[in-house]
């Protein structure tokens, strides 16, 4: 079966995020994934050029399948958008959207550990050539920096307990599938918690695909370059997922659109959210917060 990701927000964007008309313009998807975004920008604007940005080797083959029709307007990139802006240009974008939430297809099809409801090796990197992995993290760190990286990026309030239950399994052997460590998360935490609203082993695998990948890292390097690289007037749209990252974002914008001199405009005061109708139809999207800012 083929799950597609549901790109959140589409109104939204395409409401602020106008390119020039008339003239050509150039905009970065940082976070291309299938191209749900991108596919939608391409076809309602002729005059514009897409940068598909993703680490991800394996989901940027189809959104590459998907913009065949699209020519030389898109143009894929296999790297990390921290890495890209580093290299770029002051002023050369009109557009930059980031959507920071991981698509569908790594919990459903990747077959690299993203979710706790399957039986699959432990692995949660997005790019496969990373030298650690979700089997590195669970099997190799020590209990207190294991419990800091659930907490401060899962912020899990039983990851003491959580952290200590995976280093004690890990003295009969290493721990290799999501499925296993799932079950090791579940017991851990006391039995009233094991029935809330979210699966108890959610944000221990949101910590632990946080740190293998370096997400919150990754965000303000990005932003700032992304920024340096918009044009006078170029707009950029961020959508976020948790509260970590929706923190690293507001208060970026916060320090750069204020003070003496700011370089950005913030055009959102609070971050938009989604559409009952959308939250509805995608219940998926219902984290979603998007911000917004125009260069000056």
């Amino acid at each position: 079966m083929e799950y597609v990701h549901y790109s959140v927000m589409r109104q939204e964007i395409l409401e602020y995020l106008k390119p020039p008309q008339d003239t050509p313009a150039v905009m970065v998807d940082c976070t291309c994934g299938e191209g749900g975004h991108t596919h939608l920008f391409l076809s309602t604007h002729p005059n514009l050029t897409v940068i598909g940005l993703d680490r991800d080797s394996s989901i940027q083959q189809k959104a590459i399948k998907r913009m065949e029709s699209f020519g030389e307007r898109f143009k894929p990139m296999n790297i990390w958008f921290d890495d890209f802006f580093a290299g770029e240009q002051e002023n050369s974008f009109d557009l930059v959207l980031f959507d920071l939430g991981i698509s569908s297809y790594h919990y459903e099809e990747s077959e690299r550990g993203f979710s706790f409801r399957k039986d699959e090796v432990l692995d949660m990197r997005l790019d496969k050539t990373a030298p650690i992995s979700a089997l590195d993290v669970v099997n190799g760190y020590q209990e207190e920096r294991l419990a800091d990286v659930i907490y401060q990026f899962g912020e899990e309030r039983y990851s003491r307990r959580i952290a200590r239950a995976i280093v004690e399994r890990r003295k009969t052997g290493k721990i290799t599938t999501s499925e296993e460590l799932a079950s090791i998360i579940y017991k851990a935490v006391p039995s009233g918690y094991r029935y809330g609203h979210i699966h108890p082993a959610t944000r221990s695998f949101q910590a632990i695909r946080i740190e293998v990948n370096r997400e919150l890292d990754r965000i303000e390097p990005a932003l700032k370059g992304a920024i340096r690289t918009l044009k006078s007037g170029g707009r950029m749209a961020v959508i976020s997922f948790h509260s970590l990252e929706d923190r690293k974002v507001k208060w970026l914008f916060k320090e750069l659109g204020e003070g003496e001199h700011p370089i950005i405009r913030i055009l959102t005061k609070k971050p938009l959210i989604p559409s009952e109708t959308e939250r509805e139809e995608n219940p998926a999207s219902r984290s979603a917060k998007l911000r917004i800012i125009e260069k000056r």
